[in-house]
């Protein structure tokens, strides 16, 4: 029996429609009954759990009962709800019936049935952004339905060239996942290669569209992401608008836009909707930070280990006071407070909202001061590593940050083996995997190689929008123009 139950599961295996049901009737939340109309009666079937019982009481049930059903035909012509299908495809069936649609059979060895949609649909109410929160601009965020998502992005870009691709991947989940650009201005390349990897996944089940992120990057080794999540929707607007790709997935409150490059990390949404001037400096602050974040710690230990002629004397002096009662090598210091420094960081991550910032203030305190008095690390690298850790997080993009983080190690291990040489070596390392790393098959370091000049109006600095007249050579667009530039003529307030 048990073995029956277990090859009964796939429709695929399934011989016939009455083998369905005998398999669906093991779930308690399965109802399932006979309804009599003088000679004759129909048996309704269907997932308590999927299925609007309101709707179907009042919208469905009483036109079903109200007289005799003769054949199927009149399920369609009663019943006052689009979408009926009628079928004896069993993987139709079992698709639908889990989908939450309500089966009507006149016999119970009936091969073919009247399948009405009556889903439930629970979604979680359009919030306020949490991860990449601005003070001007939307404060919409995307949720777990994915019709929700689709229609924030078509109300805010109400056009008939936006297409959206849908298909289901997974085979236990069957999520659908759906595919937006706009027609005339994608690359059509670019399009193609999407659908393509996703047509190819052979999996059993998709959650989020992590997963998908994940499974067609096209370097699913690196640390570094090649695609850039977001649960924006202008800003998922913004790029269909540059002629990018955003993949939406059911179940899932983040997109996934590409190609992308290294730059876009550093670029957050908010740079936008200020002036020039303060958006392309917070741009280079970012990049700053996140280049002290990756060397000033190992550049301290190298210089400590190998390089004590380049420490000037009078800073010479309070590095040495300061390590004096430390027993410990600069690269095992180092080590202790930076996975001090992540060991807060994942507590503080998956403890309650109230309980983590309390462990991340109070730990970070604690600890900080506790080593330093014990001796095992100097208040020179204690403030180092914290500010190299508080670096990290101007990141506007999460994954980016955590990517960052990382690096520091391999960073770390070098400059203890060979100095500031083995720290150039590391950084030559990182460069050469950057230039080897590809989003959906473009460099991920345009625009600085291949050096493209005319998006770098738009990279390291934001240069007033009047000059963001023309989409991103890279995504190779069928329509390069995205306005023609109007040149504003100054006029005189009054005449004297």
């Amino acid at each position: 029996m048990l073995r029956w139950l277990k090859k009964s599961r796939s429709p695929d295996k399934l011989k016939n429609l009455p083998e369905l049901i005998k398999s669906l009737k093991d779930s308690d939340d399965f109802l399932h009954f006979e309804n009599k109309q003088g000679n004759s009666s129909f048996f309704l079937y269907y997932f308590k759990t999927l299925i609007h019982e309101n709707e179907f009481n009042d919208h469905i049930l009483p036109y079903l009962v109200k007289e005799p059903l003769k054949s199927l035909d009149e399920v369609k012509k009663r019943v006052p709800v689009p979408g009926v299908i009628i079928s004896e495809d069993l993987k139709v069936i079992c698709e639908k019936v889990m989908m939450g649609f309500i089966i009507i059979r006149l016999n119970e060895s009936a091969t073919k049935c009247a399948m009405i949609p009556c889903q439930v649909k629970k979604a979680r109410a359009i919030t306020q952004p949490e991860v990449e929160f601005t003070v001007v601009g939307s404060k919409e965020a995307f949720v777990e339905a994915l019709d929700t998502n689709i229609h924030l992005i078509r109300k805010r870009l109400p056009v008939h060239e936006l297409k959206a691709y849908e298909l289901t991947i997974g085979k236990l989940t069957n999520t659908k996942v759906v595919i937006l650009y706009l027609e005339g201005i994608a690359n059509e390349e670019n399009v193609n290669t999407v659908k393509q990897r996703l047509k190819d996944l052979k999996v059993d089940q998709v959650v989020d569209s992590s997963v998908l992120m994940q499974l067609i990057s096209d370097n699913r080794n690196s640390p570094f992401p090649q695609l850039i999540d977001t649960e924006r929707p202008d800003r998922a607007t913004s790029v269909l608008c540059e002629g990018k790709i955003v993949v939406l997935s059911d179940g899932s409150p983040q997109a996934l836009i590409g190609p992308t490059t290294l730059v876009e990390f550093f670029s957050a949404f908010e740079d936008y909707f200020v002036n020039w001037i303060v958006a392309s400096s917070a741009r280079m602050i970012r990049i700053f930070a996140i280049l002290f974040s990756i060397l000033v710690t190992p550049v301290y230990v190298a210089t400590l280990t190998y390089h004590y002629e380049l420490i000037p004397k009078d800073l010479l002096g309070t590095l040495v006071s300061s390590r004096q009662r430390i027993p410990l090598p600069p690269i095992l210091e180092a080590i202790f407070l930076e996975l001090a420094i992540e060991l807060l960081r994942e507590a503080g991550a998956r403890l309650p909202t109230k309980v983590g910032q309390t462990i991340g203030i109070v730990g970070g305190i604690v600890i900080g001061t506790a080593s330093v008095e014990a001796g095992l690390t100097s208040n020179v690298l204690l403030i180092i590593v914290a500010l190299s850790a508080l670096a990290s997080f101007t990141t506007p993009v999460y994954r980016m940050s955590n990517t960052i983080r990382l690096t520091r190690f391999p960073f770390l291990f070098f400059a203890h083996l060979w100095g500031l040489l083995g720290v150039t070596i590391c950084f030559s390392f990182l460069i050469v995997h950057l230039l080897k790393l590809k989003s959906l098959g473009r460099p991920f370091l345009e625009p600085i190689y291949p050096l493209r000049v005319q998006d770098l109006k738009d990279a390291l600095i934001r240069l007033p929008l009047k000059f963001q007249n023309k989409r991103p050579i890279q995504l190779q667009t069928e329509d390069t123009v995205r306005f023609n530039p109007v040149t504003k003529k100054d006029k005189n307030d009054f005449h004297e």
